[in-house]
């Protein structure tokens, strides 16, 4: 692998006498023995006791070590002997509430750009396990994820946190899920679905998994549509299972997959994005457009955003946290547009207290689509999941 800053390199050699750990660091002065701590107690879970470890270091914190540290073990031949460290030593916030405007992508295999993630605001923090991980670094990456998600989670502040796993159809996505095991985030991002089969195996994967683990909780997934396939079969996609939370639309692949050219209009997938908006809605879950990749253009991402929420979608895919604030702006109910909820949902809570079944704003009657629109605007703009 290649090393990265806030990342470390490690590599194992057999040999007999007791474990040799060498540590070569740029925090080294500071940090060397922790560095070396951390490496032995990795190595204890898998009862390596002689050898040599060489951890080649620029900064990596403990999980990242560990993670590394595991991976050249296994890649050894070695299997877990010990407890692995016991899920929520750092307990996360409690997660903001459905509906979720935005869902940032960070790489699941750049452990520097962790730390701070909390600190960005998104709804939700997904760690990619697919597309942004090279094949020969899947392994890798999927042990990050769990090693971050065993004692980390503080990280990531009151974003729900989401691991999308390759497709399970594939050849890494089941080691993706069962790697997760007891640590599973608030959610599953499942790409490339393609049918209920899709989403009826994942479902059946967690609950397997979360009959034996520690402390409850239920993962939900999200279904990502990106084919001709998933779109014709989103309606049966969104409600597939009671854990699925939102269906979210793929660009890149879907034009891909039809032969399509792609325009900063998006003529092109028009159909595909309403057919997925309708199937989410039909199912009663979120609806969620593609990424903006063009993160240097505010004007065109905003305009972006605007067009997605008219056309009935929840929230966006993001590719840089500069893209959150105009996400959620876009997303969120304008100072108008709430006020004149307010004063629908004050009349209507008037009228009830006069007994009366309907109301009316300046001779205007209010009818049920408007009242439920309303309700559902007031309830967004206070961060209650509707």
């Amino acid at each position: 692998m290649t090393k990265r800053k806030s990342d470390c390199e490690v590599a194992y050699a057999a040999g007999g006498g007791e474990l040799r750990v060498r540590v070569d660091s740029s925090v080294g002065v500071l940090f060397g023995r922790a560095i070396e701590r951390t490496a032995r107690e990795a190595a204890a879970e898998f009862g390596v006791g002689s050898g040599e470890l060489r951890v080649d270091d620029d900064g990596a914190l403990d999980y990242a070590v560990a993670a590394r540290v595991e991976a050249a073990l296994r890649a050894a031949g070695f299997a877990r002997v010990g407890p692995a460290r016991a899920a929520g030593n750092a307990p996360a916030a409690p997660r903001r509430p459905i509906p979720w405007r935005s869902r940032l992508y960070l790489p699941g295999d750049q452990p520097d750009l962790f730390p701070n993630a909390g600190l960005f605001g998104a709804d939700c923090l997904i760690l990619d396990l697919e597309d942004s991980v090279m094949p020969s670094r899947k392994a890798e990456a999927r042990i990050l994820a769990r090693r971050v998600l065993e004692a980390h989670r503080g990280f990531f502040g009151r974003s729900a946190l989401v691991v999308r796993v390759n497709p399970l159809a594939g050849p890494f996505g089941r080691d993706d899920v069962a790697e997760l095991g007891a640590c599973l985030p608030d959610a599953i991002l499942l790409p490339k679905c393609e049918s209920p089969a899709d989403v009826e195996a994942l479902a059946s994967e967690l609950d397997s998994l979360e009959s034996t683990a520690r402390g409850g909780g239920r993962a939900l997934i999200m279904a990502l549509v990106e084919t001709a396939r998933g779109v014709v079969a989103a309606p049966s996609i969104a409600a597939a299972s009671d854990r699925v939370c939102a269906v979210c639309f793929g660009a890149e692949d879907f034009s891909r997959d039809v032969g399509a050219r792609r325009t900063a209009g998006g003529a092109e997938a028009s159909l595909a994005r309403q057919s997925v908006v309708l199937a989410a809605k039909a199912a009663g879950v979120q609806a969620h457009d593609s990424v903006y990749s063009d993160s240097d253009d505010d004007a065109g991402f905003a305009a972006y955003c605007e067009a997605a929420r008219a056309m009935g979608f929840d929230g966006v895919g993001l590719v840089h946290p500069r893209q959150i604030a105009i996400a959620h702006r876009a997303f969120d109910p304008g100072p108008a547009e709430l006020e004149e909820a307010r004063r629908i949902v004050a009349a209507l809570e008037e009228a009830a207290s006069r007994g009366l079944g309907v109301a009316s704003i300046e001779g205007k009657m209010i009818d049920a689509p408007v009242a439920e629109r309303a309700r559902r605007v007031v309830a967004r703009a206070s961060g209650e999941a509707r």
